[in-house]
């Protein structure tokens, strides 16, 4: 399992990964942009929060949430 940190942010390419960056970034949560995406709006994945006026990031904490109830 990923190494998260105890509070803070992560922004999308943290969530489900780029293997375009170097080094490239494992996903924690293995689905598409789209689909993230889609899933915040049916309120299966957790909301983002606003962190500037360009940039979208998640709480670590909602997102241990997600993977304690996906079941990992």
């Amino acid at each position: 399992m990923h190494e998260l940190p105890k509070v803070g942010y992560l922004r999308l390419p943290q969530i489900i990964g780029d293997p375009t960056r170097d080094p490239p970034i494992a996903p924690i949560i293995p689905v598409g942009k789209s689909t993230w995406w889609q899933g915040v709006r049916e309120g299966r994945y957790p909301k983002p929060i606003k962190i500037g006026a360009r940039a979208t990031a998640w709480r670590v904490e909602d997102i241990r949430a997600l993977i304690e109830r996906l079941g990992r």
